[in-house]
């Protein structure tokens, strides 16, 4: 299968907003797979079953963006116009403060909403989206600290703080940076397997959250003498 055309828009965000997600589905590449089967065991049908993402950090131009938390420079592999058609889009919060965005990467999320593609948002980028207007009679969330904020400045979007995330359509919207990954765990499960998951969270020693905020994704798994281990860990102690 061709690999999966994973954009992230490259302005000045938090690094964990783009980060989290983006090493998830990196951990879960059919490639990955192939390399960590050199220390753990992985059977070739859950290598079958992987996906293969393909990232573009996408600018406006090419020129570096400081990001807006670390000190971190990046350089865009891409840019709007040079961009390869995208299968699913990624747009992350801004560092807290004024921020405008750039109107080919406003053009680029309203043409990808449009044409029916994946859309995730983590944390503050929700209130980036809803400057395009995309988000106008959808339901959706944003980072706690921001939601009265955004609630007065963008009416016309369904706010809601019910959930660590909020699906509606083809436009995902994960409140904080960590539940956005998390969110981003739920849709690699429902996708490719709770297996493909568990190992790809396995190398980062990660347990993704529900979307009601609790450890409960995972099947809870018992070692040869009955203690309760880590679901990471089970592939161990069944070899």
């Amino acid at each position: 299968m061709a690999p999966i055309q994973f954009g992230i828009l490259a302005f000045a965000y938090q690094v964990v907003d783009t980060a989290g997600p983006a090493d998830l589905l990196c951990s879960a590449n059919k490639s990955a797979f192939q390399i960590i089967r050199e220390y753990v065991p992985i059977d070739e049908d859950l290598i079958s079953r992987a996906p293969e993402f393909a990232f573009h950090h996408i600018g406006a131009t090419r020129d570096p963006v400081d990001l807006g938390t670390s000190q971190m420079t990046i350089v865009p592999t891409t840019t709007v116009d040079e961009c390869p058609e995208l299968d699913i889009l990624l747009v992350a919060g801004p560092h807290l403060g004024t921020f405008d965005l750039d109107p080919k990467h406003a053009g680029l999320i309203r043409r990808h909403v449009a044409a029916g593609k994946l859309l995730f948002t983590t944390c503050t980028g929700a209130s980036v989206v809803a400057s395009t207007g995309v988000l106008d009679g959808r339901k959706a969330t944003v980072n706690n600290i921001e939601y009265e904020w955004v609630r007065k400045r963008w009416p016309r979007v369904n706010w809601t703080r019910e959930k660590k995330w909020i699906i509606d359509g083809n436009i995902w919207t994960g409140s904080g940076a960590i539940a956005g990954t998390d969110m981003v765990a739920h849709w690699l499960k429902e996708n490719y397997g709770l297996d493909v998951l568990i190992q790809a969270a396995a190398t980062l020693d990660y347990e993704p959250r529900d979307a009601d905020g609790l450890f409960n994704v995972f099947p809870q798994r018992f070692g040869s003498k009955g203690e309760k281990i880590s679901t990471h860990d089970f592939r161990y102690y069944e070899e």
